[in-house]
């Protein structure tokens, strides 16, 4: 099964950790990734900590645990590449619809896009490209 197809069909919870440019490390529960035709990944975020991280600091580590018993899924080392804000494809990825009144109490959105380093599984080896 590739990479995308994993995360269409599997369930799970994710996280993506992020540093600021002094080391200072955030983790936050992030939804699946979302794969794009020319193979890289993106995940919405708000105007948060891991967006602010990756404005001066763009490597990231995505770690998926799958949902079920034992420790399955899988981490991707990721480098941004670019951001959109209110771009055709962000509104077209948004997986959860909410009302105008919500958004506007959330803030802006962003459309954060990664190229995938590495990708290991969740417990196995430790060196990544």
């Amino acid at each position: 099964m590739n990479l995308a197809a994993y995360f269409e069909n599997t369930k799970g919870t994710g996280v993506l950790a992020t540093a600021d440019k002094d080391g200072k490390v955030n983790a936050a529960i992030y939804s699946r990734p979302h794969f794009l035709e020319d193979g890289t990944v993106a995940f919405i975020m708000l105007d948060r900590l891991t967006r602010s991280n990756l404005q001066t600091n763009p490597h990231a580590a995505y770690l998926f645990i799958e949902k079920g018993a034992g420790y399955a899924g899988r981490r991707l080392h990721l480098t941004r590449i670019r951001e959109e804000e209110k771009s055709e494809l962000l509104v077209k990825l948004k997986r959860r619809q909410v009302t105008p009144e919500e958004a506007a109490e959330k803030g802006p959105m962003f459309l954060a896009v990664f190229q995938i380093d590495a990708e290991l599984p969740l417990i196995g080896p430790v060196d990544a490209a």
